[in-house]
């Protein structure tokens, strides 16, 4: 039995939708570091067990133990996910990534910890800068006058008026929070700044009154598309206006979510007040201290071009340091130099870990959602979105209050050396969600001292470079897992550097892929419009890659890897490399791997869909068999639904591109000229797909998602996908 005859996609579709809706309920490893668009550890549980497990049903090897031998290689790791699926059963792995930040989230991932001496020295790190900086993070409470705990501080940005020189508060809205998780709608009067409370939502037609000065408040706010009247002098100007955009926008401070635990027991609802005088005081004395503070470990770097940092250069942020505002870049650098002083390795970089992730949290590009009332991470969406409304977090935070603080991630760090330990899987019967333990699993590697020493069971070799670079000479790989880049989707290496300029700065002297200015690399394989990295720089680069890898397959051995991409041609490069390493695809099977109510999905009419191509190199006993495009896609979206998607237009197109490369790798398969030129090759394949598209109907994809599959009978496993 294989992959293309035992994996069950209803099966692991159902288990990796649940996953993805509270991926670190179902995976708590993940909460090592921030990643994207990681694929479900479901799903790759389910391959490597369709694989390597025998005739079993997956729908029972699953849930239960399993001590599987072999070695397999991810040489695009990312996140971690294969690496960590495949140590957990027991299989040795071979990884690496061009990217340093995610060879060090996987290496950290596989790294035992004492949690005792981790918990202890967090504390003492923690209990350090409280005692120097906690009283910034303190404000009156507005019903006992009590001091109390901010959670949140709410900054607006401000621009001059170009023709009065008024200053303008950039508000795209002056709701601040909803009547959902509070009782009642806030609003800030744009007059006087109090925050009023009310049972529905003033608007401009039907504005209420602020209980303070008597004003009109509605909820519409001045800012529109990047345009605002000037409050002063009423004339339309656009923003920014900075002169040649050469220093960050300024803020002012306009309201606070606080908790007052005196108050808490009779309180219904959130705690907000407007600023005061001495809230005021306390951010400059913060901003004080900082300038007094001549040696705090603080990153200078600066924002080099590139895809998403243009955004930045917009707003005129040249550095990195200028995206945080001085209380904040007061208390990480007090923050990080004590935990650079923690004396034990293991714990000091365990602690350096939590740092870099949980400065998503502690930044002024950070929003405050209306809705949930808590603070979204710079990386809510896979870009650098610069809002006008921005919200500080506590940079400590309080143990069960809040989130996105120090403590906070301290504690996500160590739920998820607890899952490394004792690893669990979640099944839902009769509605309700189970904690299965899997007794006898855990995650934790022995480091090996090459890719050619990981003979002994669970040994893991990591490379943080070019998937080409490793050196694989005396390797006979039982598999390559693979999730590779899809071309232009993420720029992973311009979003992590803004975590890398802060955590080289504790890695450097030890760990040498910490010496660069930047995770940014000529090879990495994204495509990059201000790096001139377009789609043959993706095709010729994932060609050597796959060629690499599959030279060191065993005999028969499979060459897995997800795909994701809605438009036919984006495929090109997959047709190529997978000819080039001289690899046949045996299967192409539909897996659920995203949120479909992910902020950078939500509307975009994207698939929540991967294929994952199964291919094994050419000459095996596996026939190859050319299935008609449009049945494979129905049985497909079948499958889909049994497990519970809801398939779409968007859906089906992804289905279809997917087998659409298929059949073109098989049928070039015969002919295909590996030394040919890369201009060739694509034209090859272009020709290939353009021809298999020409004969689809238009009309079929919409009726595909609409088709409704058959009810499964009773005890049956679900539908097999084996689209060969």
């Amino acid at each position: 039995m294989s992959i293309e005859t035992n994996f069950d996609p209803a099966f692991a579709a159902g288990l990796a939708l649940r996953e993805k809706q509270i991926q670190q309920n179902y995976r708590p490893l993940i909460g090592i570091h921030k990643w994207f668009a990681r694929r479900p550890g479901t799903l790759f549980r389910n391959l490597l067990l369709s694989e390597f497990n025998g005739d079993e049903a997956l729908a029972s090897a699953y849930w239960r133990a399993h001590e599987l031998r072999g070695v397999i290689a991810d040489p695009f790791m990312g996140g971690g996910t294969t690496v960590f699926e495949a140590n957990r059963l027991g299989l040795s792995v071979i990884g690496s990534d061009i990217n340093p930040m995610a060879h060090w989230i996987v290496r950290q991932g596989l790294v035992g910890i004492d949690r005792e001496a981790f918990r202890s020295a967090a504390q003492a790190v923690a209990a350090s800068v409280d005692e120097s900086i906690g009283n910034l993070y303190r404000t009156q409470c507005r019903q006992c006058r009590r001091l109390a705990h901010v959670k949140y501080f709410l900054w607006v940005k401000t621009e001059s008026c170009p023709y009065c020189s008024a200053e303008n508060d950039l508000f795209p809205g002056y709701l601040l929070a909803e009547a959902v998780r509070h009782p009642t709608n806030v609003v800030v009067c744009h007059a006087c700044g109090h925050l009023n409370e009310y049972e529905h939502v003033p608007t401009r037609k039907r504005p209420a009154a602020c209980v303070e000065c008597r004003s009109d408040v509605y909820a519409e706010g001045p800012a529109r598309r990047q345009h605002i009247e000037c409050r002063q002098c009423r004339r339309e100007f656009a923003f920014p206006q900075r002169p040649l955009l050469s220093r960050p926008p300024e803020h002012r401070m306009w309201a606070i979510e606080y908790h007052c635990e005196h108050c808490k027991p009779s309180h219904t609802g959130r705690f907000f007040k407007a600023p005061d005088g001495q809230d005021l005081a306390r951010f400059t004395l913060g901003a004080k201290l900082l300038r007094e503070s001549v040696d705090l470990p603080i990153p200078n770097d600066e924002i080099p071009n590139g895809d998403e940092t243009a955004r930045l250069h917009r707003w005129g942020y040249r550095r990195y340091r200028e995206m945080f505002n001085d209380r904040q870049l007061l208390g990480l650098g007090l923050l990080l130099r004590r935990i650079l002083a923690v004396p034990g390795p293991t714990e000091r970089e365990a602690l350096l870990t939590v740092f870099s992730d949980f400065l998503r949290y502690q930044n002024m590009l950070c929003r405050y959602d209306t809705y949930a009332l808590k603070c979204q991470d710079i990386f809510s969406v896979h870009g650098f979105p610069v809002g006008l409304l921005q919200c500080e977090n506590n940079v400590l935070g309080f143990p069960k209050v809040g989130a996105g603080g120090f403590r906070h991630f301290i504690e996500k760090y160590l739920r998820a050396k607890d899952y490394c330990t004792a690893p669990f899987e979640t099944r839902v019967d009769a509605g309700r969600k189970r904690k299965i333990p899997v007794l006898g699993e855990r995650i934790e590697a022995r480091f090996a001292s090459s890719a050619a020493d990981t003979d002994e069971q669970r040994s893991a070799w990591l490379q943080a470079g070019p998937a080409g670079d490793v050196d694989l000479t005396g390797v006979r790989l039982d598999g390559v897992f693979t999730d590779p880049p899809y071309f232009d989707n993420v720029q992973y290496a311009e979003l992590m550097d803004f975590c890398f300029v802060w955590l080289r700065l504790g890695l450097a002297a030890d760990h040498p892929e910490f010496r660069v200015a930047s995770t940014r690399h000529s090879g990495e394989l994204t495509g990059n419009a201000s790096m001139a990295r377009g789609l043959e720089h993706f095709g010729k680069g994932l060609s050597q890659v796959f060629r690499h890898y599959a030279a060191a397959l065993k005999p028969g051995a499979p060459f897995v890897f997800t795909y994701h991409h809605n438009d036919p041609f984006a495929y090109l490069p997959i047709v190529v490399a997978v000819l080039d390493a001289q690899l046949e695809c045996l299967a192409t099977l539909p897996a659920a791997a995203e949120m479909g109510a992910s902020l950078h999905i939500a509307g975009t009419g994207s698939s929540v869909l991967d294929s994952v191509f199964v291919c094994r190199p050419m000459g095996g006993t596996r026939p190859v068999q050319f299935q008609d495009l449009l049945a494979s896609v129905e049985r497909d979206v079948a499958a889909m639904k049994a497990g519970g998607v809801r398939v779409t237009d968007g859906d089906c197109r992804c289905l279809m591109a997917g087998h659409t490369a298929r059949l073109a790798i098989n049928t070039l398969r015969q002919t295909w000229d590996v030394a040919a030129p890369i201009a060739d090759k694509f034209l090859a394949a272009r020709t290939v797909v353009n021809g298999l598209m020409a004969s689809i109907d238009p009309a079929f994809i919409s009726a595909a998602a609409q088709k409704q599959p058959r009810a499964r009978p009773k005890g049956e496993r679900g539908v097999a996908a084996a689209s060969v």
